[in-house]
């Protein structure tokens, strides 16, 4: 019995260990790409001289907890009151938003790009997966509603944990017209699951891992949830997703949209893997995202 009782312990401390390594590792974004490193891999997927020749204005904004963030504006060419705001996935930065921008520049929107918390040129700190990232969209939201006084239009495009957090601000009832969702997640945990199973580890360490991250951070896993936004939500939502989406599986785009209680859509990219529709198919991604603006958004002027 004794060597029983050590064998467990000793299972105990190394799935403790395993857990709060992980943990540290994800929320502490370990592995973010630098500017440098997502400037290039932006240049090696499609043109950027369109960027590079753009009017740009940077600017931070301070977020409730004093928490200051880096964000960038791109003026559309033709003057317009309508501007959209793209938050990206995680470990990546402002550039990885560019993806996304000229859609909306081609649509008459201004741009707003900006870095999340550890993120970029923001101060590094930890990831919550939304419960934070939560309020700083809300305050990029009221401070783009301030800084641009004739805006009428402002809508959210998220990738990732953009995505999630562009669905989890909506429980705040931000002042925004529309929402695209680009590979969200409902739920944090589902996620950590597949996570957890890449390292052939036991699913049901992601509790043990959950708990941890309580302790260590004040966030636990099951807080983590964008869903929960929904259900009286009323911001009109386009849902895209990889339909080979591995790490967040296109369920997620499908339950947010079942549970919003507004008007949603959901498109699958064939062949899509994560956060990589627009590169799969960018006609068909663009072609998605201009119908869903002209349902959605006044036209100019009215």
């Amino acid at each position: 019995m004794l060597y029983v009782g050590i064998a467990l312990l000793i299972l105990l401390v190394f799935m403790i260990g395993i857990s709060v390594y992980l943990v540290i590792y994800a929320m502490k974004n370990m592995h973010h790409h630098s500017l440098e490193d997502s400037r290039a891999w932006q240049e090696h997927h499609y043109d950027l001289s369109w960027y590079d020749s753009m009017e740009k204005t940077d600017y931070t904004v301070t977020c409730g907890d004093g928490y200051i963030l880096h964000a960038q504006f791109l003026p559309n060419p033709v003057p317009t009151d309508r501007y959209v705001l793209i938050t990206h996935g995680f470990t990546d930065n402002h550039y990885g938003s560019l993806k996304y921008a000229r859609i909306y520049l081609d649509n008459g929107f201004n741009v707003i790009i900006y870095d999340l918390r550890g993120h970029g040129m923001n101060s590094k700190t930890i990831t919550t997966f939304t419960i934070l990232e939560r309020e700083d969209l809300y305050a990029m939201i009221l401070d783009s509603r301030r800084r641009y006084p004739d805006m009428k239009v402002l809508g959210l495009h998220g990738e990732s944990l953009g995505a999630g957090t562009t669905v989890a601000v909506l429980e705040k009832k931000p002042p925004v017209d529309f929402a695209v969702v680009d590979c969200g997640f409902y739920d944090m945990v589902p996620v950590f699951e597949v996570a957890i199973r890449s390292y052939h580890l036991p699913v049901f360490m992601v509790k043990v891992a959950s708990a941890c991250a309580k302790v260590i951070y004040g966030y636990s896993f099951r807080q983590m949830r964008p869903i929960e936004a929904l259900a009286d939500n009323q911001v009109p939502l386009l849902f895209m997703h990889g339909s080979c989406d591995e790490l967040v599986s296109p369920e997620h785009s499908r339950k947010m949209s079942k549970a919003t209680a507004g008007y949603s859509e959901v498109h699958m990219i064939p062949n899509a893997g994560h956060a990589d529709a627009v590169f799969t198919d960018p006609e068909m991604y663009r072609i998605i995202v201009t119908d869903f603006l002209r349902k959605v958004v006044p036209d100019p002027g009215k």
